[in-house]
């Protein structure tokens, strides 16, 4: 089984990229599942099929299951899906709702205002990943392709699991003492209403599927593939994305170069003059290209040509897919495994130090901040949450730097906790 998402600045050809490569896989014998993410809901626009109207609840499944859609086939081989978030969280984060609805009725919210400040933040992204892992646990398929929305909220997307999971594992426990210690008569007391049993259940279901989530998103299974256009604005954007998912833990396998113009010395007017506006087109893309590939290094570059007509249905994302691997080497390696690089911590002479793939950026532009048992690693309006290994949390840091696109950070034993020989 392999998981790749694919993401790019709107408007770059993602969703046409992710549906040419699910329709290449699934003629290659590879059992394959194509799925959206994004709320635009164009996957079923380039395959030619409506999507919406099998956005129904599957036999058998409860809301708030992890797979609560009903996947439509295409063609043999090939099954699309699209995601809705009511159907999949409705009666589960009702159970939650309910709760909350409460405890604001007795501080004197106005019911209106209190339904609306209980709906769920990010219904959408937490229904597309409970999608995501149940179709990987239990569906019938080799190769799991999302089409994901414009790189901003992917990338809060995938790190959805881990900083909800982060703050349920502070929550839980909170509330499980709270409801141990305060007996009815004391809860009376204080006039706040304490979560029935089933609250805590659906919560603690969960962080359970949130914990799984975030080991399948950064296990070899899974990898990303970044879209985009040879343009300035676009490459600086892909760079910054790769910066963040790196930060997150995610592993971009390869980028696809899209709407390349062919060359203007091919003669499209048959008049013999080379065709000037092309032709300006073509030096700057050759710029962009050069620019990719540096940027990019030791990610393989897919380089895609600006069709003559839009692709549309699967014969003709078929033929997008052999025009951007001809030699059938990028399809080949769908479901090879890839090597995530991670956080990893090695011992040194002075005591240990904790390393971060960190692509494309100075230490200047990188923040670190250690908090108790943490340590907070920030890029641009990006952060991540580390749970530092028991060794570390013993130790004091002594610096940090980056060194071709590696986060190292020095850490010492703290003499007064650590035990002595």
């Amino acid at each position: 089984m392999r998981v790749i998402l694919f993401t790019g600045k709107g408007g770059v050809g993602k969703t046409t990229t992710a549906a040419a490569t699910a329709v290449r896989a699934a003629r290659a014998g590879i059992k394959t599942l194509v799925m959206s993410t994004d709320a635009a809901h164009s996957l079923g626009d380039a395959l030619g099929v409506d999507l919406a109207a099998a956005t129904r609840r599957g036999p058998g499944r409860q809301d708030g299951d992890p797979a609560g859609g009903s996947p439509v086939e295409v063609e043999p081989g090939l099954s699309a899906l699209q995601i809705s978030a009511p159907h999949s969280l409705g009666a589960s984060w009702r159970v939650v709702q309910d709760y909350l609805l409460s405890v604001l009725a007795t501080l004197g919210i106005d019911a209106v205002v209190a339904e609306e400040l209980t709906s769920l933040p990010g219904a959408d992204e937490i229904a597309a990943l409970l999608e995501l892992r149940g179709q990987v646990e239990s569906g019938p398929w080799d190769l799991v392709v999302v089409d994901c929305a414009p790189t901003a909220e992917t990338l809060r997307l995938l790190a959805l699991p881990e900083a909800l999971a982060w703050h349920l594992d502070r929550l839980l426990p909170a509330q499980r003492g709270l409801i141990r210690t305060l007996r009815p008569a004391a809860a009376a007391a204080a006039g706040v209403p304490l979560p029935e049993p089933a609250v805590l259940e659906v919560i603690t279901g969960w962080h359970r599927h949130l914990r799984a989530l975030q080991r399948l998103l950064t296990s070899e299974l899974t990898s990303v593939r970044l879209v985009l256009t040879p343009e300035r604005v676009v490459i600086a954007e892909s760079r910054r994305t790769w910066t963040s998912l790196s930060l997150y833990g995610f592993v971009v396998d390869a980028v696809v170069v899209n709407r390349v113009f062919p060359d203007a010395s091919q003669d499209a007017e048959g008049d013999g003059r080379p065709d000037a506006w092309r032709s300006s087109w073509n030096a700057a893309q050759r710029t962009g290209l050069v620019e990719v590939r540096e940027s990019f290094a030791g990610v393989p570059v897919v380089v895609s040509p600006y069709l003559s007509q839009e692709p549309i249905g699967p014969d003709a994302l078929d033929a997008l897919a052999l025009a951007q691997d001809p030699d059938g080497g990028y399809a080949a390696g769908l479901l090879a495994p890839v090597a995530h690089r991670g956080m990893t911590v090695a011992r040194t002479a002075e005591g240990f130090t904790l390393s971060l793939p960190l692509p494309l950026v100075t230490a200047s532009e990188v923040g670190l901040q250690r908090r108790d048992d943490e340590l907070l690693v920030a890029v641009g309006d990006h952060r991540r949450v580390l749970t530092l290994p028991a060794a570390l949390q013993r130790c004091v840091v002594r610096g940090a730097s980056v060194r071709e696109g590696l986060l190292g950070v020095r850490f010492v034993p703290d003499q007064e906790v650590w035990p002595r020989g």
